[in-house]
């Protein structure tokens, strides 16, 4: 018999009421459930506001360890009564420390880990660097109900060893949380599009379902260049060729999902020879930070 996998992405907008956004989400949740989801990807940090355009000392306050994250308090149980995963996106405090973290629940409700982010942006509109540590776990995947996944966090997206990492470990399906959108020091530049792209590159290099999950909508800032920022969506998910097999536009609010035989996928990934043929005795400087 098969192993099927339906994956969905939930994209929507966000405030700063903690609890209404976990309404949202939860709502979201359901739906894909009801649809057949099995592994359900909400958006990056849907606990509030994406408040990293600016540095704001408050915000501080809103991190938890993540065993005791609202988020993770009120979803674990909606996980274990719907029988599906959820990969969910927190804001994390660990004693002095803070993380821009995942923790993975499974299907029975238990929370399997963490994942802290490993690559931290640090620009205009993007100021993760004031609020996070570099994550100190290494790329995680976890052998879920459902099958092996796979989770990186916004800017580890754009990095392909990340991505690699996570296959050589055995995921069978890599799934993105995001929050990204408007660049503030350039309006006229639009990353939508080789955002979504640098992900099909990993799905073809792979041979591995990915999915990307964005928030949409604007959330204004006081003070803040043209008064806020323009998440733009693009939610989406494709399949072991790069191909787009499902996808949400800039405004939309709502899920997107798709099945994946995990079998066929196995012989596949094998039939390409991108594992059989890697020359790790080449690849040292990939690990230096100034290859000669």
């Amino acid at each position: 018999m098969a192993r099927t996998l339906t994956v969905a992405a939930l994209q929507t907008a966000y405030g700063e009421d903690l609890a209404a956004n976990i309404d949202k989400t939860a709502e979201l949740i359901r739906h894909a459930a009801a649809q057949g989801a099995q592994v359900i990807l909400p958006s990056e940090l849907f606990q509030g506001p994406y408040f990293c355009v600016a540095q704001e000392e408050r915000w501080f306050a809103t991190a938890f360890p993540w065993r005791q994250h609202p988020c993770v308090t009120a979803l674990a149980p909606l996980a274990a009564e719907l029988g599906v995963v959820l990969p969910i996106s927190i804001f994390e405090r660990e004693g002095p420390h803070y993380f821009n973290s995942l923790v993975m629940v499974d299907a029975d409700g238990s929370p399997m880990g963490v994942y802290r982010k490993s690559h931290i942006p640090d620009g205009p509109g993007y100021m993760e660097k004031y609020y996070f540590r570099p994550g100190d776990t290494g790329f995680r995947v976890w052998d879920t109900r459902f099958g092996r996944i796979g989770v990186g966090i916004c800017w580890d997206q754009w990095y392909p060893e990340c991505a690699r990492a996570m296959a050589l470990m055995g995921a069978e399906v890599l799934l993105y949380p995001t929050a990204i959108g408007s660049e503030p020091h350039d309006p006229s530049l639009d990353t939508a599009a080789p955002w979504r792209r640098a992900m099909q590159g990993h799905a073809v290099s792979n041979v591995i379902p990915v999915v990307g999950a964005n928030r949409t909508g604007f959330e204004p800032w006081a003070g803040y260049p043209n008064g806020g920022q323009l998440f733009y969506g693009s939610s989406f998910i494709a399949d072991h060729r790069g191909d787009l097999v499902a996808a949400l536009g800039r405004e939309d609010e709502g899920v997107v999902q798709a099945s994946f035989d995990l079998d066929f996928l196995a012989t596949h990934r094998a039939a390409w020879g991108f594992f059989r043929d890697r020359r790790t005795d080449l690849y040292g400087p990939l690990v230096q930070s100034r290859p000669q």
